[in-house]
Protein backbone atom coordinates (compact mmCIF):
# COMPACT_ATOMS: atom_id res chain seq x y z
CA UNK A 1 0.00 0.00 0.00
CA UNK A 2 1.69 3.31 -1.01
CA UNK A 3 0.16 6.32 0.37
CA UNK A 4 1.08 9.85 0.00
CA UNK A 5 3.38 12.07 2.27
CA UNK A 6 0.36 14.50 2.93
CA UNK A 7 -1.95 11.21 3.80
CA UNK A 8 0.64 9.68 5.82
CA UNK A 9 1.51 13.22 7.89
CA UNK A 10 -2.32 13.56 8.54
CA UNK A 11 -2.62 9.99 9.63
CA UNK A 12 0.01 10.29 11.62
CA UNK A 13 -1.35 13.72 13.27
CA UNK A 14 -5.22 11.25 13.80
CA UNK A 15 -2.88 8.55 14.96
CA UNK A 16 -1.22 10.79 17.33
CA UNK A 17 -3.95 12.60 18.67
CA UNK A 18 -6.02 8.51 18.91
CA UNK A 19 -2.75 6.88 20.92
CA UNK A 20 -3.40 6.92 24.82
CA UNK A 21 -0.33 7.97 26.44
CA UNK A 22 -0.81 5.49 29.53
CA UNK A 23 2.36 4.80 31.56
CA UNK A 24 1.76 1.08 30.86
CA UNK A 25 1.64 1.17 27.07
CA UNK A 26 5.48 2.82 27.28
CA UNK A 27 7.23 -0.25 27.79
CA UNK A 28 5.50 -2.21 25.26
CA UNK A 29 5.21 0.58 22.40
CA UNK A 30 7.35 2.54 21.04
CA UNK A 31 4.10 5.37 19.44
CA UNK A 32 4.80 6.54 23.30
CA UNK A 33 7.81 7.81 23.20
CA UNK A 34 7.85 8.87 19.46
CA UNK A 35 4.37 11.19 20.67
CA UNK A 36 6.15 12.75 23.03
CA UNK A 37 9.38 13.52 20.89
CA UNK A 38 6.61 14.56 18.22
CA UNK A 39 5.06 16.90 20.24
CA UNK A 40 7.69 18.24 21.77
CA UNK A 41 9.71 18.93 18.66
CA UNK A 42 6.36 20.48 17.36
CA UNK A 43 6.44 23.52 20.51
CA UNK A 44 10.10 23.45 20.69
CA UNK A 45 12.10 23.49 16.52
CA UNK A 46 10.10 26.08 14.42
CA UNK A 47 11.28 28.62 17.15
CA UNK A 48 15.03 27.19 17.36
CA UNK A 49 14.81 27.28 13.26
CA UNK A 50 13.95 30.79 13.14
CA UNK A 51 16.22 31.31 15.62
CA UNK A 52 18.97 30.33 13.83
CA UNK A 53 18.28 31.64 10.59
CA UNK A 54 18.36 35.16 12.50
CA UNK A 55 21.03 34.66 13.79
CA UNK A 56 23.38 33.29 11.11
CA UNK A 57 22.24 36.24 8.99
CA UNK A 58 22.94 38.56 12.04
CA UNK A 59 26.45 37.55 12.25
CA UNK A 60 27.66 37.12 9.41
CA UNK A 61 25.68 38.87 6.82
CA UNK A 62 23.44 37.64 3.84
CA UNK A 63 26.22 35.57 1.95
CA UNK A 64 25.37 32.90 4.38
CA UNK A 65 22.01 33.04 3.79
CA UNK A 66 21.45 29.62 1.71
CA UNK A 67 23.29 28.15 4.67
CA UNK A 68 21.30 29.25 7.40
CA UNK A 69 18.05 28.50 5.33
CA UNK A 70 19.01 24.65 5.36
CA UNK A 71 19.96 24.96 8.60
CA UNK A 72 16.27 26.41 9.60
CA UNK A 73 14.62 24.25 7.33
CA UNK A 74 16.43 21.46 9.20
CA UNK A 75 14.91 22.14 11.92
CA UNK A 76 11.47 22.59 10.34
CA UNK A 77 11.64 19.14 8.81
CA UNK A 78 12.57 17.17 12.31
CA UNK A 79 8.74 17.31 13.09
CA UNK A 80 7.40 16.17 10.05
CA UNK A 81 9.59 12.99 10.11
CA UNK A 82 7.73 12.06 13.40
CA UNK A 83 4.02 12.06 11.71
CA UNK A 84 5.52 10.41 8.95
CA UNK A 85 6.84 7.58 10.89
CA UNK A 86 3.43 8.04 12.79
CA UNK A 87 1.47 7.76 9.64
CA UNK A 88 3.13 4.36 8.32
CA UNK A 89 3.15 2.76 11.68
CA UNK A 90 -1.02 3.59 11.72
CA UNK A 91 -1.34 1.90 8.84
CA UNK A 92 0.44 -1.18 9.18
CA UNK A 93 -1.51 -4.75 10.12
CA UNK A 94 -1.02 -5.58 13.44
CA UNK A 95 1.54 -8.71 13.86
CA UNK A 96 -0.20 -12.03 14.45
CA UNK A 97 0.68 -11.93 18.75
CA UNK A 98 -0.78 -8.35 18.83
CA UNK A 99 -3.97 -9.15 16.65
CA UNK A 100 -4.80 -11.76 18.75
CA UNK A 101 -4.43 -9.31 22.19
CA UNK A 102 -6.48 -6.99 19.97
CA UNK A 103 -9.35 -9.65 19.75
CA UNK A 104 -9.00 -10.53 23.19
CA UNK A 105 -9.16 -7.31 24.12
CA UNK A 106 -12.41 -6.30 22.02
CA UNK A 107 -14.00 -9.57 23.54
CA UNK A 108 -14.06 -8.84 26.97
CA UNK A 109 -15.10 -4.80 26.01
CA UNK A 110 -18.41 -6.45 24.37
CA UNK A 111 -18.74 -8.42 27.40
CA UNK A 112 -18.70 -5.51 29.77
CA UNK A 113 -21.06 -4.02 27.92
CA UNK A 114 -19.12 -1.44 25.57
CA UNK A 115 -20.26 -0.71 22.26
CA UNK A 116 -17.67 -1.16 19.32
CA UNK A 117 -17.43 -0.13 15.56
CA UNK A 118 -17.58 -2.54 12.91
CA UNK A 119 -14.01 -4.84 13.35
CA UNK A 120 -11.78 -5.47 9.95
CA UNK A 121 -10.57 -8.51 8.82
CA UNK A 122 -6.86 -7.30 9.35
CA UNK A 123 -6.88 -4.60 12.05
CA UNK A 124 -4.40 -1.98 11.81
CA UNK A 125 -2.63 -0.25 14.52
CA UNK A 126 -4.58 2.72 14.18
CA UNK A 127 -7.45 0.63 15.44
CA UNK A 128 -5.48 -0.47 17.99
CA UNK A 129 -4.86 2.93 19.25
CA UNK A 130 -8.76 3.75 19.22
CA UNK A 131 -9.43 0.22 21.01
CA UNK A 132 -6.94 1.22 23.63
CA UNK A 133 -7.99 4.68 24.23
CA UNK A 134 -11.71 3.51 24.52
CA UNK A 135 -10.42 0.82 27.39
CA UNK A 136 -8.72 3.41 29.26
CA UNK A 137 -11.77 5.98 29.14
CA UNK A 138 -14.75 4.20 29.36
CA UNK A 139 -13.70 1.37 31.79
CA UNK A 140 -12.05 1.26 35.09
CA UNK A 141 -8.53 1.16 36.44
CA UNK A 142 -9.00 -3.17 37.57
CA UNK A 143 -10.43 -3.76 34.37
CA UNK A 144 -7.67 -2.37 32.12
CA UNK A 145 -4.69 -3.67 35.13
CA UNK A 146 -5.19 -7.72 33.52
CA UNK A 147 -3.55 -6.92 30.06
CA UNK A 148 -0.84 -4.75 31.57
Amino acid sequence: MSLSIATMVKDGHTYMKTWPLKRELYSLFPECRVITATKFAMKVLPALGIFTIILLVNNHSMTYLPQALAMGGMFFIIPLQGQIWLGHRANQALPPSLHAWYVDIRQKMQEQGCTLPQTRKAPRYMELAALLKMAFDDLDNAFTERWF
